[in-house]
């Protein structure tokens, strides 16, 4: 499972005063820590970029930083188009990710053609205009709606990372289950793509929210999941993929889960 470090996002307090005071250390040593911690890749979200000039100058100065500190691709995370075009324009690396759309079709056609340009791979939100529907048909319709438009842009179906969407079961007990069956439908649909998600969501309003969090993980890998938007720095959840991957076949003859055991990853 593809690990996504969530931590240098302005929405954290820290992060958000970081890139405001352009502390490159406080924030080059949290995109070391996290990919030390084994995260495959690091996302990065500037937020509103308070005290910036622009959003997209603050984007572009936290994409060079984290790249001087560590050689793990990013994840391009933001809602505005400029930011993704900005972004890649100091953006080194082979492999990026950009973060996200959905099937607005604005929204399709700002971001679509900067990803067939730079090659990058897509995080597709399960949801339209109408915004997320509460059932697993209504959001692999938009699925449908959003690989027919990248596919005409020359948009791969292994490029596209999909996310089902993860609403909190404190609000609605039944949206833990829309989530799962919506991975299923899309891996069924798209068995060439990804899926992808956030995790916190599901425990949110709810104590001991990392329990919760960490359940929900290995529901999730079972139902298909490939890939999650996480803290690395918790270790108890880093060892939670590990046994994930095990448990659904995807780690041959348990090697990877007995080598993390081996340098002290793993915690119960």
């Amino acid at each position: 499972m593809l690990v996504v470090g969530e931590n240098i996002n302005a929405s954290n307090k820290s992060v958000g005063q970081a890139i405001l005071n352009k502390d490159r250390q406080f924030l080059m040593d949290l995109a070391k820590a996290q990919s030390s911690a084994g995260a495959h890749f690091i996302d990065v979200n500037v937020g509103t970029a308070q005290g910036w000039e622009s959003r997209e100058a603050a984007m572009e100065w936290l994409v060079e930083l984290v790249q001087e500190a560590i050689d793990k691709p990013l994840v391009i995370d933001s809602d505005v188009p400029s930011i993704f075009e900005a972004a890649l324009r100091k953006y080194r690396g082979d492999q990026v990710i950009i973060n996200s759309i959905n099937a607005e079709p604005e929204k399709l056609a700002a971001i679509a053609p900067l990803a067939s340009e730079h090659k990058a791979m897509l995080v597709a939100l399960a949801m339209g205009s109408e915004g997320i529907q509460n059932n697993a048909d209504a959001r692999l319709a938009s699925c449908d709606v959003i690989m027919a438009f990248l596919a005409r842009h020359g948009i791969k179906e292994e490029q596209v990372f999909f996310d089902p969407l993860v609403l909190p079961i404190s609000v609605d007990p039944n949206q833990g289950l829309v989530t799962l069956n919506t991975i299923r439908e899309i891996k069924s649909r798209y068995p060439s793509a990804k899926t992808i998600m956030g995790l916190s969501n599901i425990s949110y309003g709810l104590p001991q929210r990392p329990l919760v969090n960490r359940s929900f993980l290995l529901m999730a890998a079972y139902a298909g999941l490939d890939a999650a938007i996480m803290n690395p720095l918790d270790k108890k959840m880093m060892s939670v993929v590990h046994v994930a991957e095990m448990l659904t076949g995807k780690d041959i003859s348990c090697r990877a889960y007995i080598r993390a055991h081996r340098k002290g990853f793993l915690t119960d």
